[in-house]
């Protein structure tokens, strides 16, 4: 009996998928858990729709991402740290703080999961930190860090 998957099933297969089965396993184990459909005219149809349907969304949030990313290219967010000679910066900048100034100075809410440089700001000097906004889509956050005048 072939049926479209409506989850993905271990050692079986993923989600959307037409495969052949037997009977038995469709009726009994497939079919009361809701894992599958049977592949009638309706049910390709309706497959077809959901998947036309991701796509948009897919390229909907692409192009928000690649929105994003060109607004992202124009804030520079500041940052005043103490420093001691040298210009040794007592603690760091951390991704934490980069998020809530961009939420506070730009409504812009990213989360710090996405950043791709991963590590503290502790060197005084402009940085350029690189946010994964959506799959193949980076962003570029500049962030100046400067020291506090006493």
């Amino acid at each position: 009996m072939k049926v479209i998957l409506l989850a993905d099933v271990k050692k079986l297969g993923k989600k959307d998928q037409t495969i052949e089965v037997s009977d038995g396993y469709a009726v009994n184990f497939l079919f009361p858990r809701k894992l599958a459909v049977q592949v009638t005219k309706k049910s390709v149809e309706v497959l077809e729709n959901q998947q036309e349907e991701a796509r948009e969304n897919e390229a909907k949030a692409k192009a928000a991402a690649q929105e994003l990313a060109k607004r992202l290219e124009g804030i520079t967010l500041s940052f005043k740290v103490k420093t001691g000679r040298e210009g040794k910066l007592f603690g760091a900048i951390s991704l934490k703080q980069v998020t809530e100034e961009l939420e506070k100075t730009q409504k812009i809410n990213i989360d710090k999961r996405k950043f791709i440089d991963k590590g503290p700001l502790d060197v005084l000097g402009y940085h350029h930190l690189k946010v994964e906004l959506h799959k193949g889509v980076v962003g570029v956050i500049n962030v100046h860090v400067e020291g506090e005048d006493k």
